[in-house]
């Protein structure tokens, strides 16, 4: 298992072999690539490929309640 942030994967097999290995299409992974998304992906022995990413938490601003 060895886990390789997103865009040096992306250098290395190319964006189409990353996206269909996560199941994702293509413009996902480029739109996580220009959101500069903190996510590593595993390479498992199998050759399959899982990803997570790392985030702050929250990641969102909580909701206000609107003044009715």
């Amino acid at each position: 298992m060895k886990k390789t942030p997103l865009p040096e994967l992306v250098e290395r097999i190319g964006q189409s072999a990353v996206a269909k290995g996560l199941g994702v299409s293509a413009p996902a992974i480029s739109k996580a690539l220009k959101a500069e998304r903190a996510i590593l992906v595993i390479e498992h022995e199998d050759g399959s490929l899982t990803a997570e990413e790392w985030r702050p938490f929250p990641c969102q601003a909580p909701l206000q309640k609107s003044a009715a």
